[in-house]
């Protein structure tokens, strides 16, 4: 159990996040990732498109926060992301959305773009746990982490789902103005993996513990796609699944960026999906079909919020 006001005074000075921003939340002043300290949630639903071992039959219990630390050039959920969508709510209503999840049978409760809210998110749990919750936390994040703000999680989260976005600074730099993408990346999932461990799961094949590392391919980027596969495989091996997606939709925020504007190729993906087969990747999801559709965005109007 932890003591809520000192959580939130982390948010007077804040560096949650390795933006550092260490503006004053609490008085209403916002950082890079658009919001202060008020709590403002986007949607809560059932979400079934996540992988198999998250989702299951039931649907994952996804809570979408607003606002993000890290403002990429092509994000699928920019309304959110840039802090234009989502209402305000206490951590007394957090918690009590946590449990109307597990309530629709959600398999667990998913937490997406979490970073900055930590300190709510782990007042909300405290008080959610006391009241019957009893679900695996499932943290869905940027992956551009620092390790104490992961430190304040242990305990708390189960599952970790973190993107690895980029091994190029240069691109980390030109499509989300983190040059220092990579190097806070690798040391939280050492972290995330230090925490919850080698992946476990239960009857039904449904996750909970372990570590989960998507990578979104990019059109016209494949040799950083395989860099980090690479990568991840020769560090971690079998203690992480890996996640390939080929989910890209080119936003209309993206269009002035021509090398990104257009969906990856069913060649380009299955070429990086050979790479990862290749090198003896085993513990693995791939996306089939067409997913790289606006369909596989939800709507967010404040549903179940």
């Amino acid at each position: 159990m932890s003591d809520e006001s000192v959580l939130m005074q982390m948010l007077q000075h804040c560096s949650l996040c390795p933006r550092d921003c260490k503006v004053d939340r609490l008085i209403g002043k916002k950082g890079y990732c658009k919001e202060s300290s008020q709590l403002v949630v986007a949607r809560s639903a059932l979400h079934m498109w996540e992988e198999p071992c998250i989702s299951g039959k039931e649907g994952s219990g996804t809570v979408f926060f607003s606002g993000c630390s890290m403002g990429c050039v092509y994000c699928q959920n920019n309304n959110i992301a840039q802090g234009k969508a989502g209402k305000m709510i206490t951590v007394e209503r957090l918690s009590d959305i946590f449990l109307e999840l597990q309530g629709k049978r959600a398999n667990n409760i998913n937490l997406v773009t979490p970073t900055h809210y930590v300190p709510h998110i782990i007042a909300a749990l405290d008080q959610a746990r006391g009241k019957g919750l009893h679900l695996p936390i499932v943290y869905n994040c940027s992956g551009y982490e620092k390790v104490e703000t992961l430190d304040l999680l242990e305990g708390y989260v189960d599952v970790y789902l973190p993107d690895f976005k980029y091994k190029n600074p240069k691109l980390a730099k030109q499509y989300s103005n983190c040059e220092d993408y990579f190097e806070y990346a690798v040391q939280a999932i050492k972290k995330m993996l230090c925490q919850v461990g080698e992946p476990t799961f239960d009857e039904r094949g449904m996750m909970r513990k372990g570590v989960i590392v998507r990578h979104l391919a990019m059109p016209g980027y494949s040799q950083d796609s395989k860099e980090i596969i690479k990568y991840l495989y020769a560090t971690f091996g079998d203690s992480i699944y890996l996640s390939i997606m080929n989910q890209y939709t080119p936003m209309p925020n993206a269009t002035s960026y021509p090398g990104i504007n257009r969906k990856l190729t069913e060649e380009e993906y299955e070429e990086l999906v050979n790479y990862a087969i290749e090198i003896g990747v085993e513990n693995g999801f791939i996306q089939e079909g067409e997913t790289a559709t606006e369909s596989f965005i939800p709507e967010f109007n404040g549903e179940g919020v």
